[in-house]
């Protein structure tokens, strides 16, 4: 995302950065939090398209993790390890199979309805991963204190709709949502999730279910 920004205000945009801090229902800092903005100023566009998306396998895990793209990107599936990994999601947005390869397939895949997808793989049962597809060119992942920065130009000022996704969520399917009024474009906001998250424990039992 700090690339985006920075390509953006290459190309002579006049932008800054809005700061979202986004805290549990505890207070504390979200690592791993997707966020997006919604409405005609913040749709799709050229530029988030044209951003190189990687969904790799290194250390018989996905990295990332989770993944945000916007709807119509091509993702690119890299195997870094040395051993074969056999790729694969039955989810709604997006079913598709890669079989067992090294390196990287020869072509990407893209992601063209928005929605949760979730990734495993065939041959290590406890590899899960996430990529969200989502109707918006501004987007994120939070880091370790809980912040991202979204882009914003003076001509995107105003009401917008803010949408916050974590994998720890009970319903995957159902972001929360608040409405924003962005008055500067180096605003500061902090977002508190509605909903208690799942037990980490519990979450990585059930991500590590069938390991050996």
């Amino acid at each position: 995302m700090k690339k985006f920004i920075g390509l953006l205000c290459w190309l002579g945009f006049s932008c800054q950065a809005l700061e979202l801090t986004v805290k549990d229902t505890q207070g504390q800092p979200l690592v791993g939090a997707a966020v997006w903005l919604e409405g005609k100023q913040w749709s799709v566009n050229d530029i988030s398209l044209s951003q190189q998306y990687n969904m790799g396998q290194k250390d018989r895990n996905f990295t990332p993790h989770a993944l945000i793209v916007p709807q119509g990107a091509k993702v690119d599936f890299p195997n870094f390890d040395s051993i074969l990994h056999h790729v694969y999601s039955f989810s709604e947005p997006k079913a598709f199979e890669l079989k067992l390869y090294r390196d990287k397939p020869q072509a990407p895949i893209t992601f063209s309805q928005t929605g949760v997808v979730e990734l495993g793989c065939n041959i290590h049962d406890w590899m899960l991963g996430y990529i969200l597809v989502v109707n918006s060119g501004v987007f994120g992942l939070t880091d370790i204190n809980g912040k991202v920065n979204l882009p914003v130009m003076e001509n995107q000022l105003g009401t917008t709709t803010l949408k916050v996704w974590h994998e720890r969520y009970e319903n995957l399917d159902k972001p929360e949502s608040k409405q924003l009024n962005i008055v500067q474009t180096n605003q500061k906001i902090q977002y508190q999730l509605q909903q208690p998250l799942l037990d980490k424990l519990d979450f990585l039992t059930d991500e590590t279910d069938g390991y050996e």
